[in-house]
């Protein structure tokens, strides 16, 4: 299960691995992310905001002060049993700095616009021989967990037109997976990920992003407006992070497993230049994590910082312990589950549902709506409520319930029952405050 979080290899957190500055702090970093249950990195192959970070200088010429780095942070990796999903270029500062970057033309490199990314054909061997390089030299670690082959997929990368999407995919996607295939015999699973107003603009894009039969999984960045992107409440942007999961996973294939792999406040973080203030950030991002995981994304979804300094904050590392520790309340390996949001029923509507089950397990999360204070966070001192809760589609039996409270990862209460009458799975909670987790599960 992907718990984790964007991460950048010139963040604070990471900083000291280059040129081997400090890699005592970053060994100590990543022990801590272990240690909260974390399993899972979003990282960059290069992070081109700056002129010092650039993999390949000129092209083709694969900096020996980068393969360090990489062969540093794969190795601490592995020693804290931290996966990496991997993405070999940063998309969005090369594009606000395409005239510095080594692949424009008048640099030296293979592609004279940006525009011209997807769709020209030295760029395309470019683009291979990186891929090629870096799994033919990280590839065999077990810290490679998966590729995603280009980040934010976006019409402006290919003259402003979708219409060599799935042409680009199926020719990047095929040559990595040969290559592994060849190299180790198997190939880490792939994907492309978009940012999210993309595909309401341009239907096939989406297409492409959740049906690709290239692809093995959808990630889909999270930055709707206003909700997301600008939060004036702790509520809203976990309200739209149920219903976009639940629309991409209507999307997908059967069985494609997805997640959102960037989400954050960037319009109030990038634009307005406000960081938000610490608590209600925490129970923001908090929200956001269980409303993905109980609509059935894989994991809680990937926040990008978009904090100043640009790391999480201990209260999402909490948050992120938290969702650790309910994992082994499911079994994983057998749970085939759907999402539910609209089909639950709950007997006060002050509380909105995110569930996904099959028929023999589901995963609850009830979120308060109506107690809203004048910062934007739930009150804490609401009057409790419990609710009874209608869950269709599960079979008759003898069932576990753990309710689970997401501040603390303790369980509030652990009771059977027994259902006997379908067609719907109907229990109480105990009362709740402002949020609650649930697992059930079929024990006989």
């Amino acid at each position: 299960m992907p718990v984790g979080q964007n991460d950048a290899i010139t963040w604070p957190d990471l900083a000291g691995i280059f040129r081997r500055k400090d890699l005592a702090s970053v060994e100590k970093y990543l022990q801590m992310l272990s240690q909260h249950g974390v399993t899972c990195l979003r990282l960059m192959l290069e992070y081109c905001h700056g002129e010092n970070r650039y993999f390949e200088k000129p092209v083709g010429y694969f900096q020996p002060n980068m393969i360090q780095l990489w062969d540093d942070l794969f190795a601490l990796c592995e020693q804290y049993r931290l996966r990496i999903l991997l993405t070999p270029y940063d998309t969005f500062w090369m594009w606000l700095r395409w005239k510095h970057h080594p692949y424009k033309k008048s640099n030296g490199g293979p592609c004279d616009k940006r525009s011209q990314w997807l769709l020209c054909a030295e760029t395309r061997k470019a683009i291979k021989q990186r891929l090629a390089f870096a799994t033919e030299r990280w590839g065999g670690s077990g810290a490679l967990f998966a590729w995603d082959i280009w980040n934010e997929i976006h019409p402006a990368h290919a003259g402003d037109s979708v219409d060599n999407f799935s042409e680009f995919i199926e020719d990047i996607s095929s040559f990595l997976r040969q290559t592994e295939l060849r190299l180790y015999g198997r190939a880490h699973p792939q994907t492309v990920s978009v940012f999210s107003p993309v595909l309401y603009k341009e239907p096939r894009a989406a297409e492409c992003i959740f049906k690709h039969p290239a692809l093995d999984f959808a990630s889909v960045h999270f930055y709707e407006a206003w909700t997301i992107d600008h939060p004036k409440n702790t509520v809203d942007a976990a309200v739209s992070t149920g219903r976009l999961t639940r629309e991409a996973l209507e999307h997908t294939n059967n069985n494609r497993p997805f997640f959102d792999s960037e989400h954050g406040p960037i319009h109030t973080f990038k634009d307005h230049k406000t960081t938000l203030p610490e608590p209600f950030d925490d129970e923001y991002f908090r929200h956001i994590q269980w409303a993905h995981f109980a609509s059935g994304g894989a994991g809680g979804g990937m926040r990008w910082p978009n904090r100043h300094p640009h790391r999480l904050t201990t209260g999402m590392r909490n948050a992120q312990q938290v969702l650790a520790s309910f994992l082994p309340l499911i079994n994983w390996q057998q749970f085939q589950r759907k999402n539910l949001n609209k089909e639950i029923v709950v007997s006060n509507k002050a509380f909105a549902p995110f569930g996904c089950a099959d028929a023999a397990q589901a995963v609850l999360y009830l979120l308060r709506t109506n107690t809203i204070n004048v910062i934007g966070m739930l009150n804490p001192f609401a009057e409790p409520l419990m609710v009874d809760v209608q869950i269709p589609g599960l079979k008759c039996g003898r069932y576990q319930i753990t309710a689970w409270n997401t501040a603390t990862g303790s369980a509030v209460k652990v009771y059977e029952m027994d259902y006997k009458e379908e067609p719907c799975f109907c229990f109480t909670t105990p009362p709740i405050v402002t949020d609650l987790a649930v697992a059930i599960r079929r024990i006989e």
